[in-house]
């Protein structure tokens, strides 16, 4: 009795080779289809990456021709040099059109570029449309705060007013509050800036209601609002307004700038005015970039996307960059080669910084993010 069989008696050359065929074919089928969906299937992320670099002391295209970034009509103004560089950041990708998971994948291993969830950038039941929006709002506060600040640090005093620029949908304050209503304070406190007044409903907190003090029509009113978590990753309370800040400029300062959003060129806006309007080159001709928030006061704040604002800092050709001293967690560890990282807290401190650039002095007395 045999207790072993031959294998060649139940598998014949030809049908091991047509198994072997229908297996090959098979893992190619599967291999393309895994490629395709890697390729195709979109990804609940968006990439944050490095966006257009604007010198605030240069000119930019407004329309079909090229106008100066920042411009003071009927003011003596100053020979400049080199560049005041304020910095932009893309996002690849939006909650209507995300970006594939390939392309999260190339983001993923590119330093320059981050990969957010899109909550964190595109807050679910908060369109393209509304979140542009904020970011033109901020944009125009962030213009009117570096005037304020820059002139302000030149020795103006500028009377200022927080007033109500708009309503967010379905925001907990419509009809408690309208376009144009000037806020004076908010539980008693003095709102007199965007981030004051943030700042003051963030520490109220969500569903307790807080007294507003307004002036409508030059009739002084006060209202009841309470205020709401935002949506999103980072939820905040808000009371669903564009505040908007209105100063008395003793003249016109231009601000020429399309297309961008966002509070962020706050701070080189205010250098590139001070530049424009004192003697001297204040960077002393160097290639200077920065970024961060600043309020009327001159209190330089925290940004998003700083990392892929320093890369491209150093893409534009800057030697130097102009960093938040509370972006200084984002910053240490982080900085690419060629690019030296000086940080601020306030526009004293940018100018001090500018003013040993300019003069090749040491800056070792001057802040800076913590090393590793």
């Amino acid at each position: 009795m045999a207790l072993f069989i031959d294998d060649r008696d139940l598998l014949s050359p030809s049908s091991s080779g047509r198994r072997f065929t229908r297996v090959g074919w098979v893992l190619l089928a599967a291999a393309v289809f895994s490629t395709l969906a890697f390729t195709l299937v979109p990804a609940p992320y968006v990439i944050e990456q490095p966006g257009p670099v604007f010198n605030t002391l240069g000119t930019v295209l407004n329309g079909s021709k090229q106008v100066p970034l920042i411009q003071i009509p009927g003011q003596k103004t100053y020979p400049t040099g080199g560049a005041l560089d304020m910095l932009t950041v893309n996002i690849g990708g939006s909650r209507e059109q995300p970006p594939s998971w390939f392309e999260v994948a190339q983001a993923y291993l590119d330093p320059s570029k981050a990969v957010l969830p899109v909550d964190a950038v595109y807050p679910a039941g908060t369109s393209l449309e509304q979140s542009n929006a904020q970011a033109n709002v901020d944009m125009q506060n962030s213009q009117k705060d570096a005037v304020a600040a820059a002139l302000t640090s030149l020795g103006y005093t500028l009377p200022a007013a927080l007033t109500v620029g708009g309503l967010s949908p379905h925001s907990p304050s419509s009809g408690i509050l309208q376009k144009g209503d000037t806020i004076v304070s908010v539980d008693g406190q003095t709102a007199d800036s965007v981030l004051g007044l943030r700042a003051i409903i963030a520490k109220s907190g969500a569903g307790a209601p807080v007294s507003i003090a307004i002036e409508r029509g030059g009739v002084a009113q006060a209202v009841t609002v309470t205020p709401e978590l935002s949506s999103g990753a980072d939820a905040v309370p808000v009371i669903g307004i564009f505040p908007a800040i209105v100063y008395t400029y003793p003249f016109e300062v231009k601000i020429q700038l399309e297309n961008v959003g966002g509070p962020s060129a706050g701070q080189m806006f205010a250098l590139g005015i001070i530049d424009k309007l004192t003697p001297g080159k204040l960077n002393g001709g160097a290639t200077v970039a920065g970024t961060g928030t600043i309020d009327g006061a001159g209190v330089v704040g925290p940004i998003g996307g700083i990392r892929q604002k320093l890369y491209g800092a150093r893409a534009a050709g800057a030697t130097w960059f102009l960093a938040p001293y509370s972006n200084c967690d984002e910053v240490t560890g982080h900085i690419p080669s060629g690019i030296r990282v000086l940080a601020v807290k306030t526009l004293n401190d940018s100018l001090a910084a500018l003013k040993a650039i300019k003069n090749g002095s040491s800056t070792s007395g001057l802040l800076a993010c913590p090393t590793r």
